[in-house]
């Protein structure tokens, strides 16, 4: 399937979008619904954490993105000894002919799709490398500010916190990322296709170009004209609001993650093929968009998932 230079980008039956899902379903198999909720991210303009165990296909997910989409792609491995250069790039003094001078070398921050492999394995200060980069979609460089290419997306992943060699992420990184997933382990057949399929375990599954760069960007732009009606706006106020009256939630959703739930839900609406977002867009992200959000108090038996879905279950819908 090659990249399609007409941009017809409304989602219903046969669109570019459905095509970008089904080749990302072929090489990501059995994870439809963590597949859309990534793709809805990326339009969306957010940034996407999964939190899992190494080898379930974290890594695969990225690239398969980045492959459909036609975008550019780094990697970034989180190590212990990980320095804020290794991702934004550094200055370095080069010798001319003449006087000679510093000459920045860009890091993979510069690419349109940034995944930084095992984010909470690297130490606090490398992590908030990415803050700027994420919430501004520039870095500061010697006092230079530089813009990153577009769309700029980062996909981080991070280990349980159990694991050992692991540094948590603090509720600023936190909020910068839209969703956060669990991608978790294949059922019995899909894991039985995986393991006949793919016997090279070198070889990364790539999957065929859909869109171009300018294409995604057309799709974003028509994600954002998505109608919200005033109701649909009350309803995610009252999902916040729920948040931060929950006995057994410490801190709630903020005015940043009610943006963050109306955009993600114009995303998935487009997906669906409609113009216009209705309650069920909001409740089909805004447990992904709550999850790391929601901090239980210290006596609370509930996670982040468990509070939300209660949030869901509480708030009526107009």
């Amino acid at each position: 399937m090659s990249a399609v230079p007409n941009p017809t980008l409304r989602a219903g039956g046969s669109g570019l979008l459905q095509a970008v899902l089904a080749e990302i379903d072929q090489v990501v198999l059995g994870k439809a619904t963590e597949v859309r909720l990534a793709l809805a991210c990326l339009l969306a303009g957010g940034h996407l954490l999964i939190e899992d165990i190494p080898g379930v296909g974290k890594t695969t997910l990225a690239h398969a993105l980045a492959q459909t989409l036609g975008l550019e792609f780094q990697r970034v491995q989180g190590t212990s000894d990980l320095l804020p250069a290794d991702i934004i790039g550094v200055s370095v003094f080069e010798r001319g002919e003449g006087a000679g001078g510093f000459r920045f070398h860009p890091g993979p921050v510069f690419s349109q799709v940034l995944l930084v492999d095992e984010l909470n394995r690297a130490p606090p200060k490398s992590q908030s490398a990415l803050l700027e980069a994420m919430a501004e979609h520039q870095v500061s460089v010697d006092g230079v500010r530089r813009e990153l290419p577009t769309p700029f997306f980062v996909l981080a992943t991070q280990n349980p916190l159990d694991l050992v060699g692991t540094y948590p992420l603090p509720e600023s990184q936190l909020d910068r990322f839209m969703f956060c997933l669990s991608l978790g382990y294949p059922d019995a057949d899909t894991e039985q296709r995986l393991l006949a399929g793919h016997g090279d375990l070198t070889a990364m599954p790539t999957a065929r170009p859909v869109l171009t760069p300018v294409q995604v960007l057309a799709a974003m732009a028509e994600a954002r004209a998505i109608t919200v009606r005033p109701a649909l706006v009350a309803y995610v106020q009252a999902l916040l609001q729920a948040s931060r009256d929950h006995a057994e939630v410490r801190l709630g959703l903020s005015p940043r993650a009610g943006l963050a739930l109306i955009a993600a839900a114009r995303a998935w609406a487009l997906l669906a093929g409609r113009d216009h977002v209705l309650p069920d867009d909001v409740q089909a992200v805004f447990v992904a968009l709550a999850r790391h959000r929601l901090h239980p108090q210290a006596q609370s038996l509930q996670d982040g998932t468990a509070l939300a879905r209660q949030l869901l279950a509480a708030t009526a819908i107009p």
